[in-house]
Parts: C-alpha cells; structure tokens; sequence
C-alpha cells in the first residue's frame, strides 16, 4: 500500500475529528511496506516462489508455481487473544493462468487452521478461499468468522497447492476483530432467505405409504437384560445394516435393501446410517435444506414398520457427541417421537476419550493412546467441547419421545467395560437404554468388553462381521479366517440372544454381506448371516 505524506494524513484527520480509527491489524505488515535490511517485507517468507513485488511504489506479495504440483507457501501465525470471538480477514487478491491440479483442491488458495496453546487443532476453522484461472485487477476480498473456544492461534497460509501453474498475488493483507454479532446477524438474514427459498420448492412425493395401525409393530422397552413388548412378550432383533445415507444424501439402494432384507432374508431389524449434514440439508450437492434425504428416511421408516419390523435410526459419527449432534437428535427425536418401529442409536462409534467424558462430557483432546489400532478410522482427530452420551439422552427425553435408546461404547464401539465401572446411562423415564457393541475379528477379549453387561442389560450388537479380505490396518496376526471366527461369533449371539444387525448389507462396504446388488450372499459371511436369520443354529468353539 503506498504510504501518504505526513502532512496529507493530518489533514485527512482533520477533515474528519469524529471518524472512528480503523481497527488496528493482528497480522503485522500485511501492506507489505515495512521493509528488512535486505529489502524483503518483514515478517514474511521470501525465497525464489515466493517473492515481494511492486509497482508505482506499492509492494506486495507474490507466488508463482515453478512447476506442475509444486506447493508454494507463504506462512504466517497470529496470536490471538482471548477477547478475541470473531475475525474478519480482507485482502487484494489477483492471479493468473492458476490451472487446477489433480484434485478438486490444488488450486490457488488461503488456508486457515485454530490451534491451541498445545498446537493443537481446534475445530472448526474458516473455509478456505480459493482462486483459480486469471483476474489480471486487484480485486477487494473479504471474510468473517468466529472463533472456537480454545484456540489461541490462527494460521494463515497463502499458497499454490498442487497446481498445474499459475501466478497468484496479495496485498492489504488485514486481520482484525468484530463483534460476533455482525455475524449472527448476516447468519439470521441468510437463514431466513434459505428458509423462504426452500419452502417455496415442491415437496418431496412419498414413495411408501404409510402403513395402517395394525401393521405396525409394537413398541419396545427393555426388561431387565430382554426387550419386551407391552403386553410382555420378548422381542428379539436380528437383522441388517443398511449403510450409504451415511456418505450419499440419496443412499443406495435403501428401499429395495429393506425389502430384501426383511421379506427374502427374514431380518425383523434394519440399522439405518444416517449423517446430520446430510439430515440439516447442509451435505454436499444439497440445494434442498434436506428436504429429499428426510422423505427416503420416512420412506425407510415405513417400509419397515408396515412389514411389522424395526428400524434403528444410526447416527452414524465418531469420536464423542457435540453440539451438532444434539441438534440432529433434537429434530429426528420430535419427529418420530413414541414411534413404535423407531429406535434411536445415540452415535456410531465413541473413541479415544476416557469414559467420564464418554458419559458425562467435557473437554475432548487430540491425544491417542499407545496401542489403539489408529488407522481403524481415518477420521482426524482435533480438540472440542463433548456434551456427553446423556446430553444426547437428555435432549431426546426432552422431546417427550420415550423411543428405546442404543448407546455405543468407546474403542470404537466396542468396549462396554466402563457401564459396569459406575458409566451407565440415566435413561430419564424412558422405555429404557440397550448398550451396544461393534465385534470384529480383531477385537479380543469378549467376555471383558461386552458379554460382561449381557447378565444385567439386553446388548445390541450392532455392526459384525468378518471378510476374507484383509484390511490395511489389520495387522497379519490379528487377521482371522472367516470360516472359524463367523460361527463362533454368532454361536455366542445366538446363546445369548443377543440383538444383532450384521454388517454389511451392501456389496462395497467391508465386511461385506454381499456381493452384488442382485443380493447375492458372500460365502464366507453373507451365506451364514442369511441361514442364521433364516434360524438355523451356530455352535461357539472358542471365545476370543
């Protein structure tokens, strides 16, 4: 930025005694005027990528890609303070011939990450702002955000990553804070305008009716370690994970996969994986506030209940409950409160947290312990506020839906250990909390982790199964044959009767049930899992 004469910029004041002072920058020298003794910008990186530049006396910023792939980099940190709630970063931007790379994301752009006092990451960060092909003029950009509970940095990044080529150049580079109230207020505005948007679209047409009263099944609740209807009779689930809605706001195959599951392979269950992005309407390629994913989940409902089976709603996410969850469970609970085919599983597979925080809450760190199979989920892990499994309980039970609960335990879903140790959930008058686990080959310790609780709570497992492919985490020794483990595994849910949907129903997803969509069973465990929904008896010969 070209510096005024001194005389020029009291006069400016004068002109204006009652302006308010612009708002003083956390990031130094982003005009990129305040130079070092070697006549690069002070404070930021210089070498043959990333150079400073001027004209007409104005500096500023430049990185040119040497080559297809190369990542260059400018890299800045910015301490924050704790009165800090909301940033806004403003810059001038220009660029020329930025080709994308091999990946959606090797373009031109600015990369931001909250840490810590740690160096930890802090979620969430800002989205990244991103360039691509040419716009020869400065053009002003700006972008606000609040900032997460807990981080103590910022980190800018202004780079080429993995382009083809390209030249891409910075100037006025400000990083100052607002009041988070100028962004609340631009959310309420942009919510209201989405709102009106969508409920002006068509609505979604059913594709299953909904059924009669008499086809439904009736409720369940648990007595003492068994699921019981009203009228006492025991239930006994077994059946099938139907997985996609998870990662697809369309699914794959989930109406026909019901079908199939429930009238050819006689599965009384269906565990159905869904995402809260996906449910809010904020997923990828969504333009309908989830409009379309909520009906084929009402669909998938009715399917199941008008054939007289149960259907368990999985909120298919990791590590420990947030904020962001408790809205998801909020809305699916005030939906299908009292439903009686509706089951809620509280969250996918609880890890790497100790089980205070697993029940209670609190504060979730990024640090892994020694042993854990780390690449079992390549989930990154980052550092947030947890609310607990019983906040998810209690914002369920607040809806007034007393609908039969599934609580995961940790190590990804399968240790339940710590519910006997003083961690079992309040289930707050409900029709009761079933705990599950989720059992594969190369978990050990049956007795320990789950088969422990099955004298005292009726267990769910939720996700089994085995495959003959090994996975890439799976060590070689903790790799087991099928052909063994498969009838030990279900010889003990069937002396237990233990409810149990077998993962998966879906050719692609391993474990894998099946080998097509034609429903084809895979030998090795969609053969088995068929006969012993069809009733046929297994035989348990070892314990693992």
């Amino acid at each position: 930025m070209r510096r005024f004469a001194p005389f020029l910029f009291l006069a400016a004041l004068s002109l204006a005694p009652g302006m308010a002072a612009e708002p003083a920058s956390l990031l130094a020298n982003g005009d990129f005027e305040t130079l070092s003794a070697s006549g690069q910008a002070e404070g930021w990186p210089a070498d043959a990528d990333v150079t400073l530049q001027s004209e007409g006396g104005n500096h500023f910023l430049r990185l040119k890609s040497p080559r297809p792939g190369a990542q260059v980099m400018a890299y800045r940190a910015v301490p924050l303070g704790k009165e800090a709630k909301a940033l806004e970063l403003s810059y001038r931007v220009r660029h020329e011939g930025i080709k994308r790379g091999k990946q959606a994301w090797f373009d031109g752009r600015i990369m931001m990450n909250f840490k810590d006092a740690a160096g930890r990451a802090v979620n969430p960060s800002p989205g990244p702002p991103s360039f691509t092909g040419t716009a020869k003029e400065w053009q002003q950009k700006a972008q606000q955000f609040r900032v997460p509970e807990g981080a103590a940095k910022l980190e800018l990044m202004f780079t080429l990553f993995g382009a083809e080529s390209g030249t891409l150049e910075f100037d006025e580079v400000r990083l100052v804070a607002i009041d988070p109230t100028v962004i609340d207020a631009k959310e309420a505005e942009a919510k209201a305008k989405e709102a009106a948007r969508i409920a002006a679209l068509p609505k979604p047409k059913p594709q299953v009716p909904v059924p009669a009263p008499d086809k439904l099944p009736p409720p369940l609740k648990v007595a003492g370690n068994r699921l019981h209807t009203p009228a006492g009779k025991e239930v006994w689930l077994q059946g099938l994970a139907v997985p996609s809605m998870e990662w697809s706001a369309g699914g794959e195959n989930i109406l026909k996969s019901i079908e199939v599951g429930i009238d050819g392979w006689k599965a009384n269950c269906i565990r159905l994986c869904l995402g809260e992005k996906f449910w809010a309407g904020t997923g990828p390629w969504q333009k309908d506030g989830g409009m379309a994913y909520r009906q084929l989940v009402e669909d998938a409902v009715n399917a199941c209940a008008g054939r007289g089976a149960y259907i368990v709603l999985d909120l298919h996410a990791y590590r420990a409950p947030q904020a962001v969850h408790a809205e998801f469970w909020k809305d699916v609970a005030a939906r299908y409160k009292d439903h009686p085919a509706v089951i809620f599983e509280l969250m996918n597979e609880p890890h790497d947290i100790p089980w205070e925080v697993w029940q209670k809450g609190g504060p979730v760190t990024d640090k892994k312990k020694g042993g854990d199979v780390a690449a079992e989920n390549k989930e990154e892990l980052v550092s947030f506020p947890s609310i607990g499994m019983q906040g998810l309980v209690d914002v369920i039970r607040g809806t007034g839906a007393k609908n039969l609960i599934i609580a995961g335990g940790l190590d990804w879903g399968y240790d339940l250990s710590g519910v006997l140790e003083g961690h079992a959930l309040d289930d707050r008058g409900g029709n009761g909390i079933m705990y599950s686990s989720h059992v594969y080959p190369w978990k050990s310790d049956w007795q320990g982790k789950f088969l422990a609780l099955a004298d005292k709570y009726p267990l769910f497992i939720g996700e089994v199964g085995a495959d003959t492919q090994r996975m890439e985490f799976i060590p070689p020794e903790r790799h087991e044959d099928p052909a063994t483990w498969v009838p030990d595994m279900l010889g003990v849910i069937q002396k237990h009767r233990l409810n149990w949907t077998a993962w998966c129903f879906h050719p692609k997803s391993t474990p894998r049930v099946l080998l097509d969509w034609d429903y084809t069973p895979t030998p090795f465990w969609g053969v088995p899992v068929k006969d012993a929904l069809g009733g046929k008896r297994f035989e348990t010969k070892r314990l693992r």
